[in-house]
């Protein structure tokens, strides 16, 4: 196909959408308006010399399960996939951890009493993982390809998780586990869809794992940018684009951006109605992230804990259900569910030798200013006694300052918009990818199926844009 295409912005969802339309014979530019691709895909050096950070995502089970990523040659390009030795880990107070471990067989064990139920649960989404993901990463309002797969797991995805949670679950370990994965929705648990985010998560750390890239997660965006260029397409950083009309004139325009930034670099190309409709779209809740500079590994009290990338640090499913729910009334969590990551301690690129990173990020009210730093580590410190002495450095980022290194996070908001019921089916609106215009498309987080690292809002874009081409 001949014509040429213009792609603002470069995170995974735009130049997910620069490759498919490279694909497809299009002569292709990309504009990005930092001076490094990736959007919250970039790996910086934000702490001390040497300590390589992950800005925004830094453990990817969205992408390396990403149907469209799993086409692409990406280790030919650079990109290599570090498995730790256990997903994730759960630190309880009596000393423990429970840990999800990638085999089903082994989680079942670790989960006692629980252990027959969570793989009820979960195993009709791993053993079928393949099948679905085009489905759970696809437009909302296409026929499923697996209908029957996809009505099982929603009689179990739809209801809150605290519902879901006190059904199949006895014992606390279970519980917890399954709050932490399900908090991952921004969600109150007692919400509605906050269980799909949960199971999907879960099923995922068996069917495919929680990887970190070798590197960072600049080696994701890096391969995708590498793959592009090989197609024909160019990509220039530093550009930031205030309207449409100071681009190069093309055949189509893809807009990595979210609905707010749509309309002001597009506004005068929308019609009214269109226009209005996305002035209505409601941002959701923010981080709070921290980036640490470490002298040694933190010193969990729970050992086993280092088994792990990723560590959520909440205690009990009530501790996490009650921050979770504080995030979602405007409030802050006196105790907040951490997220966790300790890349270094599985790739010593990240850090100088013997040195260590480490990544946490807690919810607040989108926008928030309220310093979460000491209610966020005395989080740490309760479950790894002697972690702030490990601190070499660190660099805080509220709200604010993650917008200002990402445009795309409005208020601090890493999922592109609220995560309420209307927002998931129509996303940004009932036209989803197109706009009111027919040259000008919309694939950003706030497009199905919405955050995270997996390029499937760019690939759906540049694929319903292509077919309207053709017609």
């Amino acid at each position: 196909m001949k014509g040429s295409a213009n792609v603002i912005g470069t995170g995974p969802n735009g130049l997910a959408a620069a490759i498919v339309l490279a694909q497809a014979g299009l002569q292709v530019q990309a504009f990005e308006a930092e001076p490094q691709p990736g959007g919250a895909a970039r790996t910086l050096p934000l702490t001390l010399p040497g300590f390589l950070h992950d800005f925004g995502s830094a453990v990817h089970p969205m992408a390396v399960g990403s149907p469209f990523f799993s086409s692409l040659p990406l280790s030919k390009y650079g990109l290599e996939w570090i498995h730790p030795t256990s997903p994730l880990a759960h630190p309880l107070d009596d000393g423990t951890a429970v840990i999800l471990e990638r085999s089903v067989d082994a989680t079942e064990a670790n989960l006692a009493e629980d252990g027959r139920a969570w793989r009820r649960l979960l195993s009709p989404l791993v053993d079928h993982w393949f099948d679905l993901a085009p489905d759970l990463l696809g437009p909302v309002t296409r026929f499923p390809r697996h209908p029957l797969l996809m009505a099982r797991l929603g009689l179990r995805a739809f209801p809150p998780a605290t519902w879901l949670a006190n059904y199949e679950f006895r014992g606390e370990p279970a519980k917890a586990l399954f709050a932490g994965l399900a908090a991952h929705s921004f969600l109150s648990l007692d919400e509605p869809l906050s269980s799909a985010v949960g199971m999907v998560l879960g099923a995922a750390a068996h069917a495919v794992g929680w990887p970190i890239p070798r590197g960072g997660s600049q080696a994701i965006t890096n391969s995708l940018c590498d793959c592009l260029t090989t197609l024909g397409g160019s990509i220039k950083t530093a550009t930031r684009v205030d309207r449409i009309a100071d681009l190069p004139k093309s055949d189509l325009t893809m807009c990595d951006l979210t609905p707010q930034q749509l309309v002001q670099v597009a506004g005068e190309r929308l019609s009214k109605g269109y226009r209005q409709r996305l002035e209505r779209w409601q941002y959701g809740p923010g981080a709070f992230k921290v980036d640490y500079a470490l002298r040694e590994p933190i010193p969990w009290t729970a050992t086993e804990c280092s088994r792990a990338a990723t560590v959520h640090i909440g205690g009990t499913f009530s501790e996490i259900a009650a921050s979770e729910k504080a995030m979602r009334n405007g409030k802050h969590a006196e105790r907040p569910f951490v997220l966790l990551a300790q890349p270094s301690l599985f790739d010593t690129s990240r850090s100088p030798l013997g040195k260590h990173i480490a990544w946490a990020y807690c919810h607040v009210p989108n926008g928030s200013t309220f310093d979460m730093l000491p209610r966020l580590e005395a989080q740490i410190e309760r479950f790894a006694p002697g972690f702030q002495d490990c601190i070499l450095a660190r660099r805080v980022f509220p709200p604010a300052a993650l917008q200002s290194m990402d445009a795309n996070l409005i208020g601090g908001d890493i999922n592109g918009g609220a995560p309420n019921l209307r927002q998931f089916i129509f996303r940004p609106t009932v036209r989803q990818y197109a706009t009111s215009t027919p040259d000008l498309y919309i694939c950003s987080s706030s497009t199905p199926p919405g955050g995270g690292v997996h390029g499937m809002c760019g690939f759906n874009a540049a694929k319903r844009a292509l077919a309207r081409m053709q017609r």
